[in-house]
């Protein structure tokens, strides 16, 4: 780096051309990442009873 004082001019520059999110769109994003983590958990709790519904049923039939 030659010029340290350029370069942090031009960081700001670019920094002034960032388009940042709208607290409303925030909100969206986070509430639908909060709504698929309620949706995969509740598909991997209902395939985790199912595989063991059927390894309990297996264990029975080998005893």
């Amino acid at each position: 780096m030659r010029n340290p004082i350029r370069f942090l001019q031009e960081v700001k520059q670019e920094a002034f051309k960032v388009s940042w999110p709208t607290w409303k769109e925030t909100l969206q994003g986070a509430l639908m990442v909060f709504a698929m983590a309620v949706v995969m958990s509740l598909f991997f709790l209902l395939l985790d009873q199912v595989l063991k519904f059927f390894l309990e049923l297996l264990l029975k039939v080998s005893i």
